[in-house]
Order: structure tokens, then C-alpha cells, then sequence
């Protein structure tokens, strides 16, 4: 890999499509190149008068909006470290990873704001309210002065003209620090993941490589969280290095939301989660494979393909009829839903990535890649299995390559114990690797279960049997009691439409334990069935936080 500065990329990138639409809010206002130029500048200048050097840390919290994005560039191109946090943390958290990252600006959401305080976070030089850039704190009045002046020391330093060849971005180097993305993950500890510069540019290179057609007349929608590296860097740091115009979902990005914003911007690729993906399967596709009628005809050789293709295409149509393929990560795809969308033969791939590595780890493209395979290693990246036999027998899944990063902040003892003696990262989830190279995700260590005879049991492989059933909308498979206990959080609605009450919908559902282990091997079968009446709290991922309902 022959690394180039990713600022310098982003400068280029902006000469290049100065008068073409950047990002937009959506429905709502529209910014060119130049307008995130002219904006980023002036955050630049404000950040010279709130006295911010070169690799201090700058904090943002907020919802995705367009001066999100800006933000996070004007910090990066000025040679700051900024720090996304996700702004479903609570208070005390916020409060807390900015005082540990030692961020001496953040930007924050009015929302967010009223539940902060400046007396907590003792370190900071300025808050600044993100969707305005109004200055809510300052510990320093001139400041406050700069910000009142600020179209005036624009004027100084550009007294003509603002125009593209006067871009001097901040010149980043491969290993230098380039961003500190805090973890949310199921295991409930937020470590501050230090990404260096060259693990962006090779994330940058792969998706160049992956997603050729995705050039300056592209439009992609932003519906992951920004301060998530899986959102981040695939529906808004490489879109717009390629110069791709990104709509931001400003508000709750609820299924109904997302199709509407799909259909009307029509976007050349859709980054997804699988529970998007699936919640789409579950209401428009699912109910009408049910028909008895339909049943039948799917079972008819010739008449199947027909109603497959005809599925596809009102699926296509739903996504916006102009994408290359869907992406889907982050979380575990659900198998039934998979095999479906392989079988009428729907442009979706799944790939593998982690905060650690910015986010890729592996992938194919949708034509290539194998059903239940999260694809090969990605350009710059090596995956080996920690098993003596990788292809059959699920061991560790361990890494090395360019994506990888420098280790977690200010935690020397945590990093040590994620890298092997030889170096290779150790990812924490199990799988194999077949003679093809494609990798299979069999589940994370740290949920795996010592059955009484001594079998490794996968609990999001009994979960994936769980969730195919008629009700179950999502489940969760714990030990408890020396056997397997299922809480399933089921499709309430569903039952009330099919006239039962809430105890009876209940009853029925503990009633299916039987039916379901016949289903599972003799060393997975469950014990109990216990009945959520509420979903499973969730990372901004949408993976259930399994540390909350363990119970040992």
C-alpha cells in the first residue's frame, strides 16, 4: 500500500467538485463544496482563537446533520484528533470520555446540551452548538469575540475571493493519530479506539476498489450513526473523497423514514444493518410468501422464479432502483432472511469489519460472495484462524494489516491483551476459514457457552433458529440454571391481530419450546422460554447489549 495524506485526498475531492452538491439535511438545506469549504474555514479560525494546536483532541456529539460533517472535517484538516461520541450516551458518560480524551472544544446538539455541563468538563475551551455553531461556553471572553467577528477575520484573510486553489489542508502521515472513536459495543466498556491515518486512506483504497461506480454524480443516504466508524466512513468520508453527494437522516431514522428517503433520493449504494434489512423482510415480503395461495406457487418449478423475480424487483423499487448493491454489517445477518435474498438472487452482500480496524475486515461483492459468508480478507488486510483445523473447527478470528489500529486510549493494559505475541489482533469472535478464503462468523468468544458435555455452543447460532419462528421478532439465548434459557421479545401486535389476549399470546408462545428444540442439536436444546415485554436495550449498531441480561 503506498500511502497518501487522506487530508490532502479530502482537499483534492473539494477543488475538483467546488460548485457540486456536497451534503445535504434531509428535506431540508443543501451544501456545496464550497459552502463546507467556506464553513470549515471559518471553523479553522476559530479554532486558532480558542488557542486549539495541532493534534489536540475536539469532541462531537450530536445527531447526524450536515455540520456534523463539518465539523469532523475542519477538525482533521486542521491537524486536530477528533473524537466522535454517539449521542445515546448518557450524561455522566459524555462528561466523562471528554474529560478522558482531554478534548478542549466540543461540539454538541441543543438537545444533548441541556443535560451538560461546563463545570464538569473542567478542560474545555469552548462548546459549540453544532446545527448554529453558536459559542455556548467559553472559558476565555475573546472567544466570544472571535465568534461575533468572525466574517470580519474571514474578510482579512481572504479579501478577494474564497476560492478552491487556496486549500491548504493539514499534511497527515501513515501512522499519526486520526481520529479516537469510543466503542459502544455488547460488552458495555467504551475504550477509546486510536485510528491512525493510514487505516482511513485503506479503507478509502477498498472502497475504490469495491465500489467503482460511486464518482461526483453519486448520492448515497446517511442512515448509520456518524460517530459509528461503520457509518462514518462508508456513507460519509469516502463518499465525499470521491466527491458523492450524502443526505443526512437529521431526525430518527425509522424503517418508514428510511424507504421514504431511499425511494425519493434514489442513492447508488445503501449501507444497512441488518435489522433494517430484516424489519423490511418481516412487514412487506414475509406476509405475502404466506399466502396459501402463494405457498403453493412457491413450490411450482417455473412459477417460483416468477414470483421471485417479481419480489426483487418491488424490493428493488423499495431501495430506490438505482443502488449497486446493498451493504449490510454490523451485526449478525438473520440466516432465513439471508438465504431468501441469495435465492432471487437481490444485489446485497454482508461484510465484516470492527471499530478496531476503521471499520473493514472482509467482504466480496454481492455477485461473488457465498451464502452465510462474510466474504475474503479486504485489500491490506491478513486473517488467520486460531484453530488446527481453520476451515472446520471455529477458533479465534485474528488480523493484521494497514486497518488495524494503534491501540486504545490511555489503556496499555487493554491494548496488550487485544494483540497476540506475534502481533496479530485478536478480534474476540470465532469462526473458519474455508480453502476459498471466505470467512464464516460462528460467534463471539465471550458469549460462548461450555455445554455439560463439554461442546462449545454459539448462542447466536440457537438465536438465528429462534428468530425464523412465526412471533419471535428477536431473542437472546443465556446459561442460567446449568441449562439454556431463551428470552424472547415476541411480535405482540401480531398476536393481538390474530385474536389473542396478551396471556394467552404469552402462554402460547412459552408453549413453542418443544417445537423449537426439535429444531436444535441435542447439546443446544433449551431448557425454558422466558417472554420480554419490552425490546432489548441496544447498541446505535442495533446489537442487543448482552452483558445487561446475563445472569452469572
Amino acid at each position: 500500500m503506498e500511502f497518501t495524506s487522506v487530508n490532502k485526498i479530502f482537499e483534492s475531492a473539494f477543488k475538483k467538485n467546488w460548485v457540486r452538491p456536497a451534503i445535504s439535511n434531509y428535506q431540508g438545506e443543501t451544501l456545496h463544496f464550497r459552502d463546507v469549504a467556506r464553513r470549515m474555514e471559518k471553523l479553522h479560525i476559530m479554532f486558532e482563537e480558542c488557542g486549539l494546536q495541532r493534534r489536540d483532541k475536539v469532541a462531537i456529539c450530536s445527531r447526524n446533520q450536515a455540520n456534523w460533517a463539518v465539523a469532523f472535517l475542519a477538525t482533521m484538516t486542521y491537524g486536530a484528533v477528533p473524537v466522535p461520541l454517539l449521542h445515546e450516551f448518557k450524561s455522566a458518560n459524555i462528561h466523562h470520555l471528554v474529560n478522558h480524551s482531554e478534548a478542549k472544544i466540543l461540539f454538541v446538539d441543543e438537545v444533548i446540551w441541556e443535560g451538560l455541563s461546563e463545570s464538569e468538563m473542567p478542560d474545555i475551551q469552548a462548546i459549540i452548538q453544532v446545527n448554529t455553531f453558536k459559542i455556548l461556553y467559553a472559558a476565555d471572553p475573546k472567544i466570544y469575540e472571535a465568534k461575533v467577528h468572525l466574517n470580519e477575520l474571514f474578510g482579512k484573510k481572504y479579501p478577494e475571493a474564497f476560492e478552491p486553489e487556496m486549500l491548504n489542508y493539514y499534511e497527515d502521515s501513515a501512522d499519526e493519530l486520526a481520529v479516537i472513536n469510543y466503542t459502544s459495543g455488547t460488552s458495555g466498556f467504551s475504550k477509546g479506539v486510536m485510528i491512525p491515518y493510514r487505516a482511513i486512506f485503506s479503507n478509502i483504497e477498498f472502497a475504490t476498489k469495491v465500489l467503482p461506480t460511486l464518482n461526483n454524480k453519486s448520492r448515497v443516504v446517511s442512515m448509520l450513526p456518524c460517530a459509528h466508524m461503520y457509518g462514518l466512513m462508508f456513507e460519509v468520508l469516502y463518499e465525499l473523497s470521491v466527491g458523492c453527494h450524502v443526505h443526512f437522516l437529521s431526525r430518527l431514522p425509522s424503517p418508514k423514514i428510511i424507504m421514504q428517503a431511499l425511494a425519493e433520493v434514489k442513492p447508488s449504494v445503501v449501507i444497512a444493518v441488518p435489522l433494517v434489512i430484516e424489519k423490511i423482510y418481516k412487514t412487506k415480503v414475509k406476509p405475502i410468501l404466506e399466502k396459501e395461495g402463494i405457498k403453493f406457487l412457491m413450490k411450482v418449478p417455473g412459477l417460483n422464479q416468477v414470483l421471485f423475480n417479481k419480489v426483487k424487483t418491488e424490493l428493488v423499487n423499495a431501495f430506490g432502483g438505482e443502488f449497486y448493491e446493498v451493504i449490510i454489517g454490523g451485526a449478525a445477518f438473520n440466516k432465513e432472511v439471508e438465504a431468501f435474498f441469495k435465492k432471487m438472487a437481490f444485489p446485497f452482500t454482508v461484510g465484516y469489519g470492527m471499530t478496531e480496524c476503521a471499520p473493514i475486515i472482509a467482504y466480496d461483492d454481492w455477485k461473488e460472495e457465498k451464502l452465510y459468508s462474510c466474504g475474503k480478507a479486504a485489500p491490506n488486510m491478513e486473517i488467520r484462524i486460531d484453530s488446527s483445523n481453520p476451515s472446520e473447527v471455529p477458533g479465534e478470528i485474528q488480523i493484521k494489516g494497514a486497518n488495524v489500529f494503534l491501540g486504545y486510549y490511555k489503556n496499555e493494559k487493554a491494548t496488550a491483551e487485544v494483540f497476540t505475541e506475534d502481533g496479530w489482533f485478536r478480534t474476540g469472535d470465532m469462526g473458519i476459514l474455508d480453502e476459498d478464503g471466505s470467512l464464516f462468523i460462528k460467534g463471539r468468544t465471550k458469549c460462548m457457552i461450555l455445554g455439560p458435555s463439554g461442546q462449545n455452543i454459539y448462542p447466536e447460532e440457537v438465536e438465528t433458529t429462534l428468530n425464523s419462528q412465526p412471533y419471535v421478532v428477536e431473542s437472546l439465548v443465556i446459561e442460567d440454571d446449568g441449562g439454556l434459557t431463551a428470552l424472547i421479545y415476541p411480535d405482540f401486535q401480531q398476536g393481538a391481530k390474530d385474536g389473542m389476549t396478551q396471556s394467552e399470546f404469552v402462554k402460547y408462545i412459552k408453549s413453542q419450546l418443544s417445537e423449537w428444540n426439535k429444531e436444535l442439536p441435542n447439546y443446544a436444546k433449551l431448557k425454558k422460554v422466558e417472554v420480554m415485554s419490552e425490546d432489548f436495550e441496544r447498541t446505535p449498531k442495533k446489537s442487543i447489549k448482552r452483558y445487561l441480561y446475563q445472569r452469572h
